[in-house]
């Protein structure tokens, strides 16, 4: 009689767990799509095309003035009229010169970043709140992001990637 009591009450568990599962709302939404048609995106990119301009010229300037200073040593020690002292002292600068100038190369590297980061997170989280209010009005359980490739199939979910763009403005 116990098994009988416990057959039945594993399965209403059962079908009740199921009945929930089925009432579950998913959805899915291409977020790269919608990053690459907001305005927002372009204006970002841009200001970090003109950012990057701006620390690759001052690169460039420092490249050229190690240069002219590489090119007047080279002329002096060929025309013999550095003394050794003098040749070391001068290698020594351009040595440190050289280092500078490759230090700044990854400072740009981690600038751009820092930058990027920056112009881009009011935006990521501007489409995080309309998925997030999306979500919330339509009852979704879960998005799904078909940009990352995390998604294997969408055809029983709901496209929400018009609705975001509308929620957005574009």
């Amino acid at each position: 009689m116990k098994s009988l009591k416990t057959i039945i009450a594993t399965f209403c568990l059962s079908l009740f767990a199921l009945t929930a599962i089925q009432a579950q709302k998913f959805g899915h939404v291409n977020s790269a799509s919608l990053l690459s048609q907001m305005p927002d995106v372009k204006s970002a990119d841009s200001q970090l095309e003109a950012y990057q301009k701006q620390l690759i010229s001052k690169g460039e300037t420092m490249v050229k003035s190690f240069d002219q200073k590489y090119q007047a040593y080279m002329a002096e020690a060929n025309a013999g009229t550095l003394s050794k002292i003098q040749m070391q002292k001068k290698e020594s600068d351009l040595t440190g010169e050289q280092q500078n100038i490759q230090k700044y190369e990854m400072e740009v590297q981690q600038m751009l970043l820092a930058k990027r980061e920056e112009l881009y997170k009011p935006i990521l989280e501007k489409v995080q709140n309309a998925i997030d209010q999306i979500g919330a009005d339509g009852g979704y359980t879960m998005i799904f992001d078909t940009s990352t490739g995390a998604l294997l199939l969408a055809a029983d979910n709901e496209d929400l990637t018009s609705k975001i763009r509308t929620k957005l403005g574009i």
